[in-house]
């Protein structure tokens, strides 16, 4: 078969290396002279007979143990695989909203000590951070701690996998989607085929067992190279592992792509009619097989087709410090907020806990299929009209130190949401944490209502920034009491059908639009003082942007609320959030087209302050 001589010749150079040492003993044993490396194999019989009951706050409402913590060490990657990130990259979190060394092991310490014996290191790419050996040698040192697995690219696990594994590194997953050279550099985007082999030749050598290699399946890309990836495990202790392809913001929601577990173990059964399931580990994501007579095996992991939500026991920490209890997930919570803002452990765990405790029984819901998907596909996907996607990126620390005293965080309705009839995927960001509240619609047909005011002052017939004289001049809010403030403002961009597809479908080249106006909202909401002259600079406690298409309009709707506990409001700093992130929005889709109209920029309701408050109904 034409499969056969790629797996020979790519077994023949793994095996080169693999068979002996320098000394000739086998690569299961040290060579003489060398330290033997223990890789957290402590008996410990004295703590499994005497193991304290599951800590509460890491159980969710369905009684799941999570004991399994995945920490983001970088956002940041050396490739730019096709099915994970646009070939520019997407924007970066500045290094100082990053979890630091010192964050990123007191999180895990608190972890472990409720129950967490697994920890994996992920990214990006966890190998591109200058002090991930530092990092596996202090998780290392964690009493409870029984498994630290990485997973990479493999383009520097050859030079680093030595110090990793006297660190204490004893777990390997290495993604690799081909073994043909030319299309390895075609699905990444950069060179490093022979780097990643070296690789796994290298953990191989060292005595990992089975390395795990992680191989996305994609139809029209790789899937004819599943019997070569099964062939390697004839006589290397390779675990490898076909994931079927997931509909990720950047990689279109081409459905059409996916290889189904099922569709994959038929056709290796055709190869290998003998080929046996082996029993399913407890918690375990992938369904393994086996050749008799293989050194390795070969597993499925069926996130689409045959999710294993029932069993999940996984947590996972990202880059800037979000706490997700689910991958497929919208809700993330910042622990680095809560960290930074001086929260004890208890308050942690409090944290922790109502996260866990809020973690849904399936993820199902969050991939609603078209219509026309694959016939192999199970119905509760198929017969969905709407693909909805919903990211959550942005939290802050001084938010944290108003919920520590005790104060809430106003939640801002959604707004112009909307139920697509196409197959289109519907895209909205939000800044805040998702919420039940059900969502609002603006219709362009409404009339337009008057605006309501309340409270215990009409609006004043003089202009506050002038003085006797006609000059201009700041208000002097000194001898005002502080009170809570809120403001939320609404601004339209009114896109054109052409863009408004683009961002649609996350397709600009320039890239994610409504993340980049996000952003910019945010970043406005904080330096409004610094761009309305007679605005005086107040410290947010709160800032949430949300952004919404509206089909009918070709619109995007923008809707940014503040808050502070101050002398004076925030409605200022809400409209420019909103203001300048329609700007933002104009400029990532000016070179589509200029026919943008930025629209309906207002006030939508402020709370707190002399003069009461205001709701335009």
């Amino acid at each position: 078969m034409a499969a056969q001589p790629v797996s020979r010749v790519v077994r023949r150079v793994l095996r080169a290396g693999v068979r002996s040492c320098s000394s000739g003993a086998p690569v299961t044993q040290p060579c003489p002279g060398e330290p033997v490396v223990e890789v957290l194999s402590r008996p410990r019989p004295f703590l499994e007979e005497h193991a304290a009951p599951f800590s509460a706050f890491l159980t969710d409402s369905f009684g799941r143990r999570h004991s399994y913590l995945r920490i983001s060490l970088t956002e940041r990657c050396n490739l730019r695989c096709q099915y994970c990130m646009p070939e520019e990259g997407v924007p970066l979190t500045p290094k100082a909203d990053l979890l630091t060394t010192e964050e990123i092991l007191t999180l895990a310490r608190l972890f472990v000590k409720e129950g967490v014996d697994k920890i994996r290191l992920t990214g990006g790419e966890p190998l591109i951070r200058p002090d991930v050996v530092d990092i596996v040698a202090q998780l290392r040192q964690l009493e409870g701690l029984r498994t630290i697995g990485i997973t990479t690219n493999g383009i520097n696990l050859a030079r680093l996998l030595p110090q990793l594994q006297k660190a204490g590194l004893s777990a390997i997953n290495i993604s690799l989607d081909t073994l043909v050279p030319a299309k390895f550099e075609f699905i990444v985007r950069r060179k490093g085929f022979h780097k990643v082999m070296e690789g796994i030749h290298k953990a191989i050598e060292l005595g990992y067992s089975p390395v795990k290699v992680n191989c996305v399946v994609m139809r029209g890309l790789n899937e004819d190279e599943l019997l070569d990836f099964v062939a390697l495990t004839e006589g290397l202790p390779l675990d490898v592992r076909f994931i079927e392809y997931m509909p990720f913001d950047g990689n279109k929601w081409n459905f059409k792509k996916m290889v189904s577990y099922k569709e994959m173990l038929d056709t290796l059964r055709q190869q290998w009619p003998e080929l046996e399931k082996l029993p399913e580990e407890e918690s375990s994501t992938a369904k393994a097989f086996k050749i008799p007579g293989f050194r390795g095996q070969v597993s499925f992991i069926t996130s689409m087709s045959e999710h294993f939500c029932g069993t999940c026991n996984r947590l996972r920490i990202t880059a800037d410090g979000n706490l997700k209890v689910c991958l497929f997930g919208n809700s993330e919570v910042s622990l680095r907020d809560h960290l930074r803002a001086g929260a004890s452990e208890e308050e942690l765990l409090r944290v922790i806990g109502a996260a866990v405790g809020r973690k849904k029984r399936q993820h199902a819901e969050l991939f609603l299929m078209r219509q026309d998907s694959p016939p192999a596909l199970p119905s509760t996907f198929r017969n969905s009209l709407r693909v909805q996607v919903l990211r959550h990126r942005v939290s802050f620390s001084s938010q944290m130190v108003t919920l520590w005293k005790g104060g809430g965080v106003p939640q801002a309705p959604l707004v112009a949401q909307r139920w697509l009839g196409s197959s289109l995927p519907q895209r909205h960001f939000s800044s805040h944490l998702d919420s039940d509240a059900n969502p609002k619609c603006l219709s362009p047909t409404e009339p337009r209502a008057p605006a309501a005011s309340s409270g215990p002052l009409p609006d004043s017939d003089q202009l506050t920034h002038v003085d006797t004289e006609g000059r201009m001049a700041m208000v002097d809010v000194g001898r005002k009491p502080n009170t809570e403030r809120v403001a939320v403002a609404s601004a339209v961009v009114l896109l054109g059908p052409v863009a408004f597809k683009l961002i649609q479908e996350n397709q600009l080249k320039k890239g994610d639009a409504l993340a980049v106006a996000q952003l910019a909202g945010i970043q406005a909401a904080k330096l409004t003082s610094q761009l309305i002259p007679l605005c005086h600079h107040v410290a947010l406690s709160h800032v949430q942007v949300q952004l919404e298409l509206d089909r009918t309009r070709h619109a995007a709707v923008i809707q940014a609320s503040c808050r502070a506990r101050g002398p004076t409001g925030v409605e200022m700093e809400a409209l420019t959030s909103a203001a300048v992130a329609a700007l933002a929005l104009y400029d990532m889709c000016k070179a589509v087209s200029r026919d943008i109209v930025l629209a309906e920029i207002k006030l939508v309701s402020k709370t707190g302050g002399q003069r009461g408050d205001f709701h335009r109904t």
